[in-house]
């Protein structure tokens, strides 16, 4: 199968599936070619709108999930800035992973890569030929040599000069003077090596899901006393409240730019719990984060933007005198909180489906109602990580032990209760097929009560080694 689109007087193909590929078929082909080598081809129409709704979908997808800036790359990828985004999903490594999976999930094949210059990325994701290209910092010159001149994103004209000189590679231009360079293959073609090398900026343009709310103020003279920024802050909210407020929107998130004179940027942000518009609110949130404010040589213009809002409609009130059961708004306690410590710090725990117990938690935001919690008995205080127990003495297979050291610190137990048995998750993981821990809730002398494990069940082998963690601990 190919896809074929109009060019000039013309079909072209524009895509081919592996089959086709084999058979000597490529993209730019004229389709009456593409036939006349293969006779039992299957030519549909191309459908370049289509394919761009889905990476725009896809695109905004990923400003939702993954990182706030994504655009469209050419007509088959996406480019998305992972700057300080990729530890909240444990890795570049893992992320990838992650990303693949989804893609498969939605039918799609993709080949990723990650580099510190989108022109590498691009062409290392295109012409490298591997699932995950994952390349460390200040190695896009010596990891793009050997591919194609292709691979620079240059027009065809340059690409047919090039093959009139016999440069093939891009390394082949590394050693040229640039000035017979530009001549030879144009500026243009300078200008992508340097933004695929790293010696000229290449901007990401990212696509904004909506109009972002936003106001600004420009100042006669430069500021720099916190009572100054505080008094511009608070004539920014009231522009930005009345904006929500002809939206129907609430904000959630708030972004404050101060352009200094010297043409740097000083940025603040604050989140809310709840959606709102509440403007004495907002100051007072944006008040307590002035102070991370560097002035330098003075502000000279101040922007004031809502990235993310809710819906918030009017809420009827409803007279109750005084035996309503209403709760009480804890959003506004929730956002001075972490305006005084990390934004993220409130959270509240809620169950996850999983048998396997660290895996059962979540945190969730603070405001979100939990989800029910088993019926099994759980410890108040669990462990990330199980820690391993040593010197444990106890009867196989279905006793508690009777002494173990943990933490350097010797324990003996006066009473326990189990085995409660938990198997591994084996249709997620291959490694947890025969995995089975026995759990025990255990009482030493002092009076501490831990909730403790064995890997195995103490008669097959393969269901673990027999080895004993504290997992958690009861009051």
């Amino acid at each position: 199968m190919v896809l074929i689109e109009r060019a000039g007087q013309r079909d072209v193909v524009t895509a081919a599936c592996p089959v086709a590929l084999d058979l000597g078929l490529r993209s730019g082909m004229a389709a009456a070619h593409a036939r006349a080598l293969v006779s039992d081809l299957d030519v549909r129409d191309a459908q370049p709108q289509a394919d761009r709704a889905w990476l725009e979908r896809l695109a905004f997808h990923a400003i939702g999930h993954w990182t706030p800036t994504a655009c469209i790359s050419g007509a088959d990828g996406l480019w998305l800035d992972l700057t300080g985004t990729t530890h909240l999903f444990g890795g570049e490594a893992r992320f990838c992973r992650r990303l693949l999976r989804f893609l498969e999930r939605l039918g799609f094949t993709a080949s990723i890569a990650i580099a510190g210059t989108p022109g590498a990325a691009h062409a290392l994701a295109r012409y490298r030929g591997e699932a995950v290209t994952l390349l460390p910092h200040g190695g896009e010159s010596q990891a793009i040599a050997d591919l194609p001149l292709a691979a620079l994103r240059l027009t065809p004209d340059a690409l047919m000069a090039a093959a009139r000189f016999g440069i093939d590679r891009i390394a082949d231009l590394y050693p040229m003077p640039r000035g017979p360079l530009a001549k030879r293959l144009g500026l243009d073609a300078v200008r992508r090596l340097d933004q695929a090398r790293g010696m000229v900026a290449e901007p990401i343009i990212p696509l904004i899901p909506f109009d972002l709310p936003c106001v600004e103020r420009r100042l006669l003279e430069p500021i720099g006393t916190a009572e100054a920024i505080v008094q511009v802050i608070g004539d920014l909210v009231d522009d930005l409240v009345a904006l929500l407020q002809e939206r129907g929107v609430g904000l959630r998130t708030a972004h404050l730019t101060c352009k200094i004179v010297d043409a740097t940027e000083q940025p603040i942000a604050i989140g809310t719990a709840r959606a709102t518009r509440d403007a004495r609110h907002l100051k007072r949130m944006l008040a307590m984060r002035v102070e991370k404010i560097d002035p330098g040589l003075g502000i000279e213009a101040m922007t004031l933007a809502a990235p993310r809002v809710e819906p918030l409609e009017a809420q009827t009130l409803e007279a109750s005198l005084g035996s309503g059961d209403r709760p009480s708004d804890i959003s506004t306690l929730l956002d001075q909180l972490a305006g005084r410590i990390e934004p993220d710090a409130p959270f509240r725990l809620s169950a996850h489906e999983s048998d396997v117990p660290e895996r059962a938690v979540r945190r969730t935001e603070a405001l979100l109602k939990p989800l029910g919690w088993p019926a099994w008995k759980r410890p108040v205080r669990m462990l990330p990580r199980p820690e391993r127990l040593s010197h444990v003495v106890a009867l196989l297979p279905d006793h508690p032990p009777r002494r173990f050291t943990w933490r350097r610190q010797d324990y003996r137990m006066v009473a326990g209760d189990g085995p409660e048995r938990i198997h591994g998750e084996w249709w997620k993981n291959a490694r947890e097929m025969w995995a089975v821990r026995d759990y025990f809730r255990v009482e030493a002398q002092g009076g501490e009560r831990f909730w403790i494990f064995r890997r195995g069940d103490g008669v097959d082998a393969p269901t673990g080694d027999l080895s004993w963690y504290m997992h958690g601990l009861f009051g």
